[in-house]
C-alpha cells in the first residue's frame, strides 16, 4: 500500500493575518475539490494533517471524500518563520533559497532546516510506526517540511532542488508503506492517479 504527502494548494495571502491562519484561496479550494473526486482519495483509510488552517481545510475536503475523520498533529507544521513575520513573495523566495542552502543555520530566527526535518520526519515515522501498512494514508501539510521529509525518505541531502516545482503548492509525492521508498516525485494533486 501507499502513503502520500499532500501539500496544501494556493492560499489567501493576507499580511494582516498570521501565516498559520491563512486559509485556502478560491483556486486552492477548487483544486482540492477536484482532487477529492479521484479514486486514490476514496481509498484512503487515514488522513493526518498539520494544525495550520490551510492544511486542515485541504485535509477536510479529502477526508469528507474518503469517509474518514482527520487527525491533527502539531509536529507536522511548516518550518517556524514567525521571527520575520510576513515576507512579500520575492523576499520569501530568497529567504527559502537561503533556508535550504544553509540547513544548519537559522535565517533571521527561523527554525533551522535540519530541526524542521527532524521534527516532521519524527512525526511521520511515529505515526507510521503504529499504522497498518495495508491501509493507505495521507499526510497533509506544507511544501517546506514536505520537501525536507522527501529528502529524508530518499536519503538525499537537504536541497531546494527536491522542492515542488511551480508556485502555489498543491502537490503530492507518494511512498510505499512497506519500505518507505519514494514511489513518485512531486505531482500536481489533481493529476496524480495513484500507484
Amino acid at each position: 500500500m501507499f502513503g502520500v504527502y499532500v501539500t496544501h494548494p494556493q492560499v489567501q495571502i493576507d499580511p494582516d493575518v498570521p501565516v498559520p491562519q491563512w486559509g485556502l484561496s478560491t483556486v486552492g479550494r477548487e483544486r482540492a475539490v477536484i482532487t477529492a473526486r479521484l479514486p486514490w482519495v476514496r481509498s484512503l483509510g487515514r488522513i493526518v494533517s498539520s494544525d495550520e488552517t490551510k492544511a486542515i481545510e485541504t485535509a477536510q475536503l479529502l477526508a469528507d471524500a474518503a469517509g474518514v475523520t482527520i487527525e491533527v498533529h502539531h509536529d507536522m507544521g511548516e518550518n517556524d518563520r514567525s521571527a520575520t513575520g510576513f515576507l512579500p513573495p520575492p523576499e520569501f523566495e530568497k529567504a527559502a533559497d537561503w533556508f535550504f542552502a544553509n540547513p544548519t543555520e537559522s535565517f533571521e530566527g527561523w527554525e533551522r532546516a535540519i530541526d524542521a526535518q527532524s521534527r516532521i520526519s519524527n512525526a511521520v515515522f511515529r505515526i507510521l510506526g503504529d499504522h497498518d501498512p495495508k491501509i493507505p494514508i495521507a499526510f497533509v501539510g506544507h511544501g517546506g517540511v514536505g520537501t525536507l521529509l522527501k529528502c529524508r525518505l530518499t536519503g538525499a541531502p537537504i536541497s531546494r532542488a527536491a522542492d515542488q516545482k511551480g508556485g502555489g503548492g498543491g502537490n503530492v509525492f507518494a511512498f510505499r508503506l512497506a519500505d518507505r521508498t519514494v514511489a513518485c516525485d512531486w505531482t500536481p494533486m489533481e493529476h496524480w492517479q495513484g500507484i
